[in-house]
């Protein structure tokens, strides 16, 4: 998969230099390009944002910069029907698990990251949809961008150590993730349940889906 990150701050995207991602990346599984939209600003100030008309606070995204460099990035890819163009917005479509699975289908993910007081409205019209964290507001795009490549990462093959183990992560299948216990078995009094001592894997797995579903529950009714 590539993933193609249009953002004023590229250095934001450190993380994606390590773990798993950076595994990924270095087995060709996931390539991740940036593009300084600074680079697309026609004044040599290299201004990309501009005061609102009508008035009001802060500073909003102009919309030549933006296009020139969704632009720039297209021409630079290989033709693919599998492509998505996702801008970053508090109020767009909630980001979940089933999200992560069928972005992971795509061939390229083109993410816009916004910074500052927002977008010119007809920047909206470069993206197939808007992708929102939570109903919250966050200086720029950048975090939830990371948050989303890391969460669709772990659905591409190879990329975890076992295929299965995407399956087992909470929320996969619209479950929790079931409790997990390691060494000592007694720790302070606290001890590990009997049935995943017993070696019996049938009943092991029988308890874990009962308990993913009991703890599912639990969220559900706390959301």
């Amino acid at each position: 998969m590539r993933i193609d990150i249009i953002t004023l701050f590229p250095n934001m995207f450190a993380p994606l230099e390590d773990s798993i991602i950076k595994r990924a990346r270095e087995k060709n599984i996931l390539q991740i390009h940036f593009t300084q939209l600074r680079d697309f600003a026609f004044d040599k100030h290299k201004q990309v944002d501009d005061t609102p008309f009508g008035g009001g606070s802060g500073m909003v995204l102009k919309p030549e910069p933006m296009f020139r460099a969704v632009r720039s990035v297209l021409e630079s890819s290989l033709p693919s029907e599998r492509r998505r163009i996702l801008i970053m917005d508090p109020l767009g479509e909630k980001f979940n698990q089933n999200k992560a699975k069928e972005l992971a289908t795509f061939d390229q993910l083109i993410f816009i990251c916004g910074h500052y007081e927002g977008f010119d409205e007809r920047i909206y019209e470069l993206a197939d949809e808007a992708i929102s964290i939570g109903e919250y507001v966050l200086t720029g795009g950048e975090l939830p961008a990371m948050v989303i490549i890391d969460a669709v990462a772990r659905m591409l093959p190879d990329v975890l150590g076992s295929d299965e183990s995407a399956k087992t992560d909470s929320f996969y299948e619209n479950s929790a993730g079931y409790p997990q216990y390691t060494k000592p078995r007694n720790f302070e009094g606290r001890l590990v349940p009997e049935i995943l001592l017993s070696g019996h894997h049938e009943k092991i797995s029988q308890w874990r889906r009962e308990q993913s579903l009991i703890r599912a529950k639990g969220l559900r009714l706390r959301a």
